[in-house]
């Protein structure tokens, strides 16, 4: 591994420096409630540094040949893996989940940089039929100034996803990272600073989204914006940066359901069912949060996902527990609040997990449970609620199933499970949904699969060519040759 500059968690990377601010943020982590560091709390002025850094960098990085940045990504993946305990270590202190999760994110941001490293020199336009004594076709161009927003949930998979894509393309970034939870991606910025990037290609700035990212969306030196978070402060991003015409990739949220029919591998869904919702303390955008399970199994599925939930353990991170916290003290208050609100409605809880006795008393944790008998159209079954809560629907017929899906204004996922090959094709078609997943959910990571949503869960794609095509504008050339 490469020497790398020594670089205090407090500092933003602008330029290839590492810059102190006049203020700094504590990050505290969830799974004890308690500091663990201190970040940069950057603002518009170190927005505006930044932009003119990535700005200057461009006409370097994109010269440089799409096979040149390719290998660059790749070597920078092998990087990444020769780092994975630290990285993780950071991962799960930062966000609370359990260690074997964050060494798997971890995995995955690697796996980001090498898809898109081998996929660099593979991108290209096309040739088109004209008229005589013409040679037209398309060519595929970076933006430039690509900003990036990202959330507090999966930080280092989603700098993977974000910044590999738009590198490999021939852009340069400016990154701003979530308060609550940015200490890998400082540790990943740190190691691509020591693995040799031109300055200024890649520059991460910590700090609140009020102030840093609210600059960042509305400056009017960047081409291109990526920002993954709730839908109410995407509507914001979107408004500022369409004060420039700036194309904006969205990725907003959802309320996916899983869909359990009679004939389905009943084993295969218990687990993913479970897995889908567990995963991340539900704090996850495709997380699988309504299960739909048809009248005729419903009572034994229902028992024995209650006696799995009934055995799933709370625990701080570095326990590996089955779950570990929320991100902070507020998700905790506003999801215990939501489930209060739920059981005066005559809600009820089917099954929960448990705290374990070693859990830290200041821990962020709720612990996963099942909520069943809620009255139609109520918020539980609408809105996300971002925590470990797997909501209940039950459902006679394959109509009744896909009016209760669509009954939600997102559409990020869905899970189908039915060996009937006919429903399984029509269900694929019918469920407005970005991404359908039939006999499997989350298609193990899926960094091949265009991913996105429709409705409140947002607009444009990621991951996969689509992902690595999104970086990208079409400039058309005709030339007439006699």
């Amino acid at each position: 591994m490469p020497m790398l500059p020594d670089r205090p968690s407090d500092r933003a990377l602008i330029g290839g420096e590492w810059i102190a601010t006049r203020t700094t943020l504590e990050v505290e982590g969830p799974s004890h409630g308690e500091p663990i560091s201190q970040i940069a709390r950057c603002g518009a002025g170190e927005v505006d540094a930044a932009v003119r850094a990535a700005e200057q960098a461009f006409s370097g990085w994109s010269e440089w040949t799409a096979r040149r940045r390719g290998e660059w990504l790749l070597a920078f993946a092998d990087v990444i893996e020769n780092d994975v305990d630290r990285l993780a270590a950071l991962e799960c202190a930062d966000t609370g989940k359990p260690m074997s999760q964050a060494r798997g994110d971890i995995g995955a941001c690697a796996r980001y940089f090498r898809f898109y490293g081998g996929a660099a020199d593979k991108l290209h336009g096309e040739t088109l039929p004209f008229e005589g004594g013409f040679a037209a076709m398309t060519l595929r161009e970076p933006y430039g100034v690509c900003g990036q927003i990202i959330p507090w949930n999966y930080p280092a998979q989603i700098f993977g996803r974000c910044v590999a894509a738009a590198l490999a393309a021939g852009n340069t970034i400016v990154l701003k990272p979530a308060e609550d939870a940015c200490l890998s991606v400082l540790r990943l910025a740190e190691l691509a600073h020591g693995c040799d990037l031109p300055a200024g290609v890649l520059n991460v700035l910590p700090g609140l989204g009020r102030e840093a990212g609210a600059a960042l969306a509305a400056h009017p030196g960047i081409h291109h914006l990526s920002f993954t978070g709730s839908p109410e402060t995407g509507t914001l991003v979107a408004q500022a940066a369409a004060r420039h015409h700036v194309p904006v990739t969205m990725e907003l949220g959802g309320k996916s359901p899983q869909i359990v029919f009679a004939d389905a591998d009943l084993d295969a869904a218990l687990d993913a069912v479970v897995r889908g919702i567990v995963q991340n303390a539900g704090q996850t955008c495709s997380a699988g949060s309504r299960l739909l399970i048809q009248e005729a199994v419903a009572e034994t599925f229902l028992d024995r996902l209650a006696a799995r939930f009934s055995a799933l353990r709370c625990d701080a991170g570095e326990a590996d527990a089955d779950c570990g916290p929320l991100i902070n003290a507020r998700q905790k208050s506003v999801l215990e609040s939501r489930l209060a609100a739920a059981r005066a409605d005559g809600v009820r809880v089917l099954a929960k997990g448990y705290l374990a006795e070693t859990a830290p008393a200041g821990g962020h944790f709720v612990v996963p449970q099942i909520l069943t008998d809620i009255p139609d159209g109520h918020e539980v079954l609408r809105e996300e609620l971002f925590g470990p809560v797997l909501v209940v629907q039950r459902f006679t017929g394959e109509s009744e199933a896909l009016a209760q899906a669509n009954a939600t204004a997102f559409g990020l996922c869905a899970g189908v499970w039915t060996a009937d090959g006919g429903r399984q094709w029509r269900l694929a078609k019918q469920i407005r949904s970005g991404q359908v997943f039939v006999n499997n959910y989350g298609a193990a990571g899926g960094i091949e699969l265009p991913f996105g949503g429709v409705g409140r869960s947002g607009h444009g794609r990621e991951k996969g060519f689509e992902g690595l095509r999104s970086f990208t504008r079409i400039k058309t050339v005709a030339i007439r040759h006699g």
